[in-house]
Parts: C-alpha cells; structure tokens; sequence
C-alpha cells in the first residue's frame, strides 16, 4: 500500500513539471515574438528614417543648385583667404590676387589692362588672377563665372559666379583715365545715357558742367544722378542736354577736369538701315566710267556694312570700292550716321550691263537695294 502511494506521488510530481516547463516554454515563446516584432518595426522605421534623410539630402541638394554659389575669395596672404567685399578700396602700386573655384573658369576685368602686369592661371580646381603694381586704369569690376562647356561652345553658369569692384586711388589723379581725349555719346529719349567720367576714389565730390555756355548741371538724383563706378546717368535725356560737357572732381584740395564729351541727341532707330542707291548714269556708252552709290541712314552708334553684286562679279571684272560714314545733324536736332558705299568701274563694257544690287546691313537687320545700267546705242 505504500509503495503505491509514493509511486502516485511521484508521476504527480512529474506532471507538475512538465506542466510548469510548458507555461515557461509558452512565456518564453511570447516574450521572443514580443520582441521579434519590436526589433522589426525598430529595423522599419530605422529604414523609413534613412529613407528619409536621403530624400531630405536630395531635396537640400537640389534646392542649393538652384541659388546663387559665390566662388570668388581674396587672397590676403599666404593661406589667408577672405571672401572679398563688394566694394575694394586699395592704392596705386599695390597688388590683388583673386581665385575663382572650379575647373573651367571665365575672367572679365577692366579693358585697359597691361598683360604684363595681368596674368590668369587655371588649376586643377581654381583659377587665379593676379593683377602687379595696380594702376588707375585698373579701376572697375572683376568678375568670374563657371563656364559650362558642350564640345567648342561654353555658356556662363549663372548660379556660380563672383564678383568685386576694385578702386586703385591715387590722390593725382583723381579721373580714371579715359582712352579718347574726346568721346562721342548718344542721347535717346528711350534708354538712359551715360557719362563716364569714373573716379579712382569713392571719396571724391564730383560735378558736371557744360562748356558754352559755361555752367554747372546740378544732379539732385532725379534727371541727373552720379555713381562713382559708372560716371553721370541722365535718365530722361532730351534735346536741350546736347552740346559738349566735362566733370570735375575735388577731393582734399585737389582738383581735376575729366575729358570733354560731345552728347548728341540721335534718333532711335530699331530696325534695319534705311537704302537707297544711284548711279552716275543709267545708261552709258562703250568706254565711259560710271560710279553707282550705296547710301545707308541708321542709328548713329551701329555700324553699316556694305555687299555688293554686280554683272561682272563672276568674270572677276575689275572695280574700286570706297566706303565712308559720317554723323550729321537733321532739322530737329537728331543726329543719324550717314555711310555710303561706292562703287566704280572704268572703261565700261558689255560685261558690265545688268543689275547692282547693294545690301546694307547693321546688328539689327539688312536692306536690299538694286538699280540698272544700260548700254546706249
């Protein structure tokens, strides 16, 4: 009886067992899916993070290509380098190195300069510019710009580009030194005009003044203003500013008188030259000269190019042909530019007969014009 008794104790205890290894198994199981999960949507949402941040990094990448890289720096000294100011203001005598970042980089810088005193080198990824002994004639805008280049053609990138104007002062000579003693402007009542009577300093008080009669035309910012990087701007030109004009600048007691100006007032011509064309005489005989004249009217400023097709051309017959322009002034007050192209053949013969044709031509546009010349028999 007692060993049945312990023997029922003992499968009890074993099934207490088992049963308590299963609940732990089951708890086990649990906790395991339990934490399965969390470390998926752990791993998910550290993917929709990355995910994420690269599009972020994609759309703050394209957002900075689309505003303006200032690639321009000054070199100040050796490994010193500062992004340069708007406005520099430095003396005569004095040198500037400036680098532009890039590989395929453009230069523009006053037209004035010497190449012996210039030079512009490209590195692998800059380029330098290096301006020695500065003079006032190197006064103006430097400015740089990544060209973008498909094959032979190069195009400006306008979203990297740099740029700084340099004013070398020297306290003699107060005028940024012009290259004609006399220079021509043009007033039209359709676009400012332009006096270019730049200083070498920002400091100095300048004026402008009119020759005969002999007085000063005050500038109060409205029909007349004054920047020291571009010279006088009339802004509404008119008839009555025409006639010859100079600045003067004033700067500590130091005087200076700029470069005379004509200003004329030209008529605004948009379009092609304006042709005509005649000859000396339509009709000639064997042996006779005869002269046919191309005559072109335009915007004073454009130049006019002459074409001409004549009987004789394709036989290489031979004639002389003289061109000329002039400015003249008509009946109210404008000024237009006159050329003429002339053509002239001596000795004439039948190969000469036929049609002239002469075609004018400006950067607007050209005019075609044609006479005939005749035998007389």
């Amino acid at each position: 009886m007692k060993f049945y008794a312990v023997l029922l104790f003992a499968f009890f205890t074993v099934l207490l067992l088992q049963m308590g290894d299963c609940q732990k198994k089951k708890e086990r199981t649990a906790q395991q899916i339990k934490k399965n999960k969390q470390n998926k949507i752990r791993v998910v949402n550290k993917n929709n993070a990355a995910r994420g941040r690269k599009l972020k990094k994609k759309r703050m990448f394209l957002d900075r290509d689309l505003k303006p890289t200032f690639i321009m720096t000054q070199v100040l000294e050796k490994g010193r380098f500062q992004k340069p100011k708007e406005t520099l203001n430095l003396t005569v005598g004095q040198s500037i190195e400036l680098r532009c970042k890039g590989d395929n980089i453009g230069w523009a810088y006053p037209s004035y300069q010497n190449i012996s005193r210039l030079s512009i080198i490209q590195h692998q990824k800059y380029s330098q510019l290096r301006l020695d002994n500065a003079r006032t004639t190197d006064t103006g805008e430097y400015s740089c710009w990544l060209r973008l280049c498909d094959g032979p053609e190069c195009s400006k990138d306008d979203l990297k580009m740099g740029k700084t104007y340099i004013f070398f002062t020297d306290p003699a000579e107060l005028f940024v030194p012009s290259i004609n003693y006399f220079d021509i402007i043009y007033l039209r009542s359709d676009q400012p005009a332009i006096i270019p009577c730049r200083v070498s300093t920002p400091l100095a008080h300048v004026t402008l003044h009119r020759e005969f009669p002999p007085q000063e035309i005050p500038a109060n910012g409205l029909v007349i203003s004054y920047d020291a990087k571009k010279g006088f701007i009339i802004h509404r030109p008119n008839l009555e500013q025409k006639g010859v004009l100079h600045c003067v600048a004033n700067l500590k007691g130091t005087q200076q008188t700029s470069s005379n100006y004509l200003l004329l007032y030209a008529e605004a011509f948009r379009g092609p030259p304006s042709a005509t064309i005649e000859a000396s005489s339509n009709t000639v005989s064997g042996g006779e000269h005869v002269n046919v004249t191309c005559t072109a009217l335009g915007n004073p400023d454009l130049l006019v190019d002459f074409t001409w097709k004549y009987p004789g051309q394709q036989d290489e017959r031979p004639v002389i042909i003289t061109n000329s322009w002039r400015l003249i002034d008509q009946q109210n007050g404008h000024t237009i530019r006159l050329s003429k192209s002339m053509l002239y053949i001596d000795d004439i013969e039948t190969i000469d007969v036929g049609d002239y044709i002469c075609t004018a031509q400006n950067v607007m546009g050209d005019t075609t014009v044609a006479t005939a010349v005749f035998f007389h028999w």
